[in-house]
């Protein structure tokens, strides 16, 4: 027998087996973090559910027993929600699939920027004026409008052409602007003037938006994947699927909510500036819309921010936003709570300024430790939960009722323009994507050391002189109710 060709037989399987050990141990070496990540991300769910579910039943029991048992408050609730959540739910089925539809058409990142910024500056340029219409000729009529617009909007996803992508951004701005004013100014008229009941409840309305908003979110994130990857439908698919919610939204609106108006002005120009005026005289209503917008522009910049910053571990993208909207849920039942403890809504929203601000600090230091990150974003969500219903309750309690949708449309330009800012300066590409988002969540911290300042100020103000906007709005209210 050859024993030498035997040994090298033998040298050279050892060898191979050896160098695929090392494979196979540098392999694992290297998949073991995204698997820890992996686990931490479902862990994270599993414990955000339990505590959801816990905290939502303390809320619960704490919610006042009046307003729990009055059957014509419960019975309002069920007819603007019956409405609004619709609308909510073609909202989020749309926001997941965005950005991968335009990719999918081959668009490069600075094209798509621009028409994520189109659509920024069509809130600014066209929202300011849906607001004095809604006030005007209705806001009802608004809700309407709201949900044929979107609805086109959803059809122009159809086509690959460029500029009609930018027709669609330019009406998704418009909408977004009417579905995040008309829908609050129809619900606080009626609430207040229509059905007299007291301003106090406002805030269970919003707690419970704000609660099952997140729900929708997980619910339509599941459909929309469902509809596009299991089914294969493709990125198009959750477009239109949203256009059926919003015949639903629209047609409810339109058969059964009552009509209700502000400002009667013949002229809705000069309506737009006497809102803006008023916000500019009212140094309450003032302060207020600054902290909306400081703390919102923060909200939308962090959308482009988080899954670049997780990205390097490959966490189940998935599972992580569905932990972000139980956070959502998590932070408007605390927000139930506090306010059954007679903690007040101008508290609560400086408390999530000043928590948020803390997160946004952690992320800009917490590069390297994706699940430092992952704790800190779930903490800014649940911020967020209690800012929604907080900020709602407030502006029910400040805006003045003439002006309420042209308001709040107000409130709305300068967080679209501190957003379209920080979107051109993300896709810049004169930094390396690290260091860029280290800055972007610096300057977030600043904006929210802002917000933080500016609502420590308005809740100085608000608690010596908390009547004061409700006085204010009364010879509003005679005066347009005049000939």
């Amino acid at each position: 027998m050859d024993t030498s060709a035997d040994d090298n037989l033998s040298e050279e399987f050892a060898e191979n087996r050896s160098s695929s050990e090392t494979h196979y141990s540098n392999q694992n070496h290297l998949t073991a973090p995204f698997a820890k990540m992996e686990t931490e991300v479902y862990g994270s769910l599993a414990a955000l559910g339990c505590l959801c579910f816990f905290i939502h039943r303390v809320a619960s029991r704490a919610q006042p027993t009046l307003q729990a048992s009055n059957p014509d408050f419960l019975r309002f609730q069920r007819l603007f929600f019956i409405v609004y959540f619709p609308a909510l739910f073609s909202d989020w089925l749309q926001g997941p699939y965005v950005y991968k539809l335009y990719s999918y058409y081959g668009f490069a990142e600075s094209q798509i920027a621009v028409l994520y910024v189109v659509g920024f500056a069509a809130s600014i340029l066209f929202g300011t004026s849906t607001g004095p219409l809604a006030d005007r000729f209705g806001r009802k009529l608004m809700c309407v409008c709201f949900a044929v617009l979107y609805s086109i909007c959803c059809f122009t996803k159809l086509s690959p052409e460029y500029f009609v992508l930018l027709f669609g951004r330019i009406l998704g701005g418009i909408s977004t602007s009417m579905l995040f004013s008309s829908f609050e100014a129809w619900y606080v008229y009626e609430h207040r003037e229509h059905h007299g009941f007291p301003v106090e409840w406002i805030s269970s309305t919003f707690s419970k938006a704000t609660f099952y908003n997140g729900l929708l979110a997980i619910i339509a994130g599941i459909v929309a994947n469902f509809a596009a990857e299991t089914l294969s439908w493709g990125p198009v698919a959750p477009f239109m699927l949203s256009v059926p919610c919003l015949v639903v939204a629209g047609i409810g609106a339109g058969y059964y909510w009552p009509e209700n108006r502000g400002s009667v002005n013949p002229e809705p120009g000069l309506s737009c500036m006497k809102g803006l005026r008023y916000i500019l005289s009212d140094p309450t209503t003032l302060q207020l819309g600054m902290v909306q917008a400081l703390f919102e522009a923060v909200m939308y910049i962090f959308v482009f921010l988080w899954t670049p910053m997780l990205e390097p571990a490959r966490p189940p993208l998935g599972l992580v936003f569905s932990c972000f909207m139980v956070a959502i849920m998590i932070g408007s039942s605390i927000y139930s709570i506090c306010t059954s403890k007679l903690v007040k809504s101008e508290q609560v929203l400086l408390a999530a300024c000043g928590l948020a601000l803390c997160c946004t600090l952690v992320c800009a230091y917490s590069s390297g430790a994706p699940i430092i990150s992952l704790g800190a974003f779930i903490l800014l969500e649940v911020c967020v939960g209690m800012y929604y219903p907080a900020i709602g309750s407030l502006r029910s309690q400040v805006v003045p009722e003439q002006y309420r949708a042209n308001i709040i449309n107000w409130f709305r330009v300068p967080m679209n323009l501190i957003t379209c800012g920080g979107l051109l300066w993300l896709h810049s590409g004169t930094e390396n994507n690290a260091e860029t988002n280290r800055h972007m969540f610096l300057m977030c911290t600043v904006v929210l050391a802002g917000a933080t300042y500016v609502a420590y100020c308005f809740c100085q103000r608000f608690k010596s002189t908390p009547t004061v906007a409700l006085v204010q709005e009364e010879p509003l209210l005679k005066s347009s109710e005049e000939p």
